[in-house]
């Protein structure tokens, strides 16, 4: 009996000195006088569906670690605004903030105000990776690498030496444009040559922008995206305007609708990132940083290929909002 009982005791000791849930609330653990830990995420696009699997993995962090956190941000690409966002939760006392660095150089001087407060810093969703910036990790796709997936995948499809399509809902977003120049660095090995939109975040306004452009441009067949709305309304576009006539698309990210058209076989594939991990792995790291001065790492959110044959699957965790 002793064999089987204490490896079980162990291992509830380690969950609850680890994360300081269950019967041991972590506001105890660290003494009574001690506040409650307070984060907040600053994001772009903050209404996009993609980003509620980010707070359903912050809200269930939050939790387990016992510290309040918010979810805030712009409605689209904002960046002014979004740094004044950060200038805010410093001014605010904020504990930690978890922030969407869009952009190579915009947030480097805001994170440095928030280092030499005191006040830790990672990224999710997107990292600034190229240029020098304070912050102490990011949790995120590496999205170079993620768009030559993409095309690699899609090369089964896409002739050489003809012409595609291809969409970024939003200009100016460093992670788009990464994933861009993988997908192209690809291609044109292939003699592939494209023409680049912008379509906007509004999947159902994305479809017009992108069936404007398939239309103006009949020689173009697929469509390869960057982004969630961009997939979304490409699809959207192909099973309005294209059905049945040779049309193909593939991108990133989930959604009901990406994965309904993924089943029907309108979209062929799209890139799944593990937003959950990016809402859940900045509390822990924040947390165990500011109790415990445990430094934050970086985390790679991955690249899965979904197809429709795992369209059910990941559509009921999707419901769940963990995928």
């Amino acid at each position: 009996m002793k064999k089987t009982l204490v490896p079980v005791g162990l291992l509830s000791l380690t969950i609850i000195l680890l994360t300081g849930c269950s019967q041991i609330d972590a506001n105890q653990q660290l003494g009574q006088q001690q506040k409650k830990l307070r984060f907040i995420f600053i994001s772009t696009c903050v209404d996009e569906d993609f980003f509620d699997p980010v707070k359903k993995g912050m809200r269930d962090a939050a939790d387990i670690m016992g510290v309040e956190c918010s979810f805030v941000g712009t409605e689209e690409v904002d960046i002014e605004a979004q740094v004044n966002m950060v200038k805010k939760a410093i001014a605010d006392g904020y504990d930690g903030i978890a922030l969407n660095i869009i952009h190579t150089t915009a947030f480097d001087d805001v994170v440095q105000q928030a280092i030499d407060k005191g006040i830790p810093v990672v990224a999710f969703n997107v990292d600034d990776h190229s240029t020098p910036n304070a912050r102490l990790s990011a949790i995120y796709q590496k999205c170079y690498e993620a768009g030559r997936k993409v095309a690699e995948e899609a090369s089964s499809f896409i002739p050489d030496n003809s012409k595609i399509l291809m969409t970024l809902h939003s200009a100016g977003v460093t992670s788009l444009d990464e994933r861009l120049r993988g997908e192209q660095d690809v291609l044109k090995e292939k003699g592939v040559t494209w023409k680049v939109v912008v379509s906007g975040i509004e999947p159902q306004k994305c479809a017009e922008v992108i069936a404007r452009e398939l239309k103006a441009d009949p020689e173009i067949k697929i469509v390869l995206c960057t982004g969630q709305a961009d997939t979304e309304g490409a699809g959207l576009a192909i099973e309005k305007y294209f059905k049945g006539k040779g049309y193909a698309t593939a991108g990133f990210d989930l959604s009901p609708e990406i994965l309904r058209m993924l089943k029907n076989g309108t979209i062929r594939f799209t890139i799944d990132q593990q937003p959950y991990t990016q809402g859940f792995y900045p509390v822990i790291q924040l947390a165990l940083y500011c109790r415990y001065g445990i430094m934050p790492t970086n985390m790679d959110a991955g690249a899965e290929i979904v197809t429709g044959e795992i369209a059910d699957r990941v559509l009921k965790l999707s419901k769940q909002k963990y995928r």
